[in-house]
């Protein structure tokens, strides 16, 4: 009689116990953690990942679900944990694959240098990671065979990204996304380097939508003519090239022989100076029909004023150093 109750009594605590694992609720880190598994992770390597994050209390829990669901594959990735959850409940999700991801917002005219911090920034990588990825031009060599880097072909756009994204990946999705968009756009009817490197300047010279087709114009005309296009933002990225760019233009940056410097050198400069967005692209392949060849900011804000001569330019120059106390 004493052993049965002593079996009865081992029995209810080992149950009592097996409830007080599996069904209750663990949490033994604070705020958030982060857990990365990569494929080819087994079940035990798992359990061990999560019971060392505090997500589960011991390794071998993960091992019991498995058993109790045989059937269920285990999907790698980033997985982010923010509350307290029963094995069964780490277990779904891992099984439904749940990974984390968060959105990577490059704006339009971003360069590479910028898109770099940027990731930095969020932690995906490392700013050197990602412009030593961006630096080999191999993934659109076939479009653009004499492209430098990826400049201007890392399309502008809202990117989900997790901290087990490199910056290999994250390079052919942006790639990717500009294929798509130029197929739409360009029907294989234009030189795609020499567009969008055009449509780079454009992008950095104006915010102004309806000035796009306008700034075009101006290039288009200036390249004509054989004038030298003397954009500042090529100034600045060559500047920016040389590691030697301090915010503003300097007489020895107008002065420099960097082939993106478009002061010094006729034609287009080398490749793109930054990543344009669809309306400026869409403005380098559709120039407005215009005589203009100049154009200075509009000392009142707010644009630029265009000229054909440059009489008028130099008018508007003034007005604008006037304006500015430049």
């Amino acid at each position: 009689m004493k052993k049965l109750l002593f079996s009865i009594g081992f029995l209810a605590v080992f149950a009592g116990a097996a409830v007080w694992i599996f069904e209750g609720s663990y949490r033994g880190f604070e705020g958030e953690t982060f857990v990365r598994f990569e494929r080819g992770a087994g079940t035990r390597e798992m359990g061990r990942e999560l019971q060392q994050s505090g997500v589960l209390r011991f390794d071998w829990e993960l091992t019991v679900e498995r058993l109790l669901h045989p059937r269920a594959k285990l999907q790698a990735g980033e997985y982010r944990f923010d509350h307290a959850a029963t094995p069964g409940d780490v277990f779904t999700r891992l099984a439904l694959g749940d990974v984390y991801y968060f959105d990577l917002t490059v704006p339009e005219g971003s360069n590479i240098f910028d898109i770099a911090n940027l990731v930095e920034r969020y932690g995906v990588m490392s700013a050197a990671d990602f412009e030593a990825a961006a630096a080999d031009p191999s993934l659109i060599r076939d479009l653009a065979p004499s492209a430098p880097t990826l400049e201007g072909f890392l399309f502008p756009a809202t990117y989900r990204v997790n901290h087990m994204t490199t910056a290999a990946e994250l390079c052919k999705e942006m790639t990717d996304s500009f294929r798509k968009h130029w197929r739409r756009l360009a029907n294989g009817n234009a030189n795609v380097q020499q567009t969008v490197t055009l449509a780079s300047m454009i992008e950095k010279e104006t915010g102004v939508a309806t000035e796009r087709p306008l700034v075009a114009s101006v290039f288009t005309n200036r390249l004509r003519k054989g004038m030298r296009l003397e954009c500042d933002p090529t100034t600045i990225y060559a500047a920016l090239l040389d590691n030697r760019y301090q915010h503003a233009i300097h007489k020895s940056d107008l002065a420099s022989r960097n082939p993106y410097n478009t002061y010094q050198h006729e034609g287009l400069p080398p490749g793109p100076i930054a990543n344009p967005g669809l309306p400026s692209l869409e403005a380098a392949l559709r120039p407005a029909d215009t005589g203009y060849l100049y154009f200075v900011a509009r000392p009142e804000g707010g644009g630029h004023k265009f000229s054909t001569d440059l009489a008028a330019h130099n008018k508007a120059a003034r007005a604008y150093r006037r304006k500015s106390g430049s």
